[in-house]
């Protein structure tokens, strides 16, 4: 007899676990689904509010064309399209240039303070580069683990 009542505490109480747990596992999962909406729409607003300034020379030679959320499968993205003002790609030595601009922007992304909300949340940077003629030159991809 009284194993039966050992044995309907222990199903009680493992119940109660079980449902505590699912209940904190519902409340987790909508509370970071809508702060992952609340990043994704302050990341959006700031993309937007850097394409009302754009066309930019950022640099010297350098102008920033557009900012965009790429759609990649399993990473978050920001893709800044730039483009070499002074640069033709049958002239240019594109390997040198890429070397150096990509040491560039990976010193630049860690001390960046407009990079923040993406450093925060684990965004992936994308530089594409264009000649003056608009031909492709290179794309820089600087992970988060990179510049964090």
């Amino acid at each position: 007899m009284q194993d039966k009542k050992n044995k309907r505490k222990q199903n009680i109480l493992l119940l109660l676990v079980i449902g505590t747990a699912l209940a904190l596992a519902v409340y987790f999962q909508f509370f970071l689904s809508e702060s992952a909406d609340e990043v994704k729409t302050e990341i959006t607003e700031l993309v937007t509010k850097y394409n009302k300034n754009c066309p930019l020379t950022i640099q010297q030679g350098i102008r920033l064309d557009s900012v965009s959320l790429p759609k990649l499968s399993d990473e978050r993205a920001v893709q800044y399209n730039l483009t070499f003002m002074n640069v033709e790609k049958e002239t240019a030595e594109i390997n040198v240039i890429h070397t150096e601009i990509e040491k560039s922007l990976l010193s630049t992304a860690k001390a960046n303070p407009g990079l923040q909300v993406f450093r925060d949340n684990d965004y992936t940077l994308i530089y594409s580069y264009y000649d003056k003629k608009k031909v492709f030159l290179f794309d820089v991809k600087i992970l988060p683990d990179q510049y964090k």
